[in-house]
């Protein structure tokens, strides 16, 4: 089974509360939260797609998309 791509970084910026948990539980150091206490994906190239910070994040406010989930719904 080929590591999925990652395509994108989804973040409902209106539900993301700041709380940093996303941000402490990445990784890789991909997020951070912005000057409006915001996540952002500051290094996206670096992101595995692991989903942790999906997972973790209590206000569903951010997805990542792979590739492979396309490939999942045909």
């Amino acid at each position: 089974m080929a590591k999925p791509k990652v395509k994108g970084h989804n973040i409902k910026r209106s539900w993301c509360k700041g709380c940093g948990i996303c941000v402490a539980f990445c990784p890789k150091e991909v997020l951070e939260l912005d000057k409006e206490q915001k996540v952002i994906p500051e290094r996206a190239s670096e992101c595995v797609g692991c989903k942790t910070c999906e997972r973790m994040c209590p206000d569903l406010a951010l997805s990542i998309e792979l590739e492979q989930d396309d490939d999942a719904k045909d």
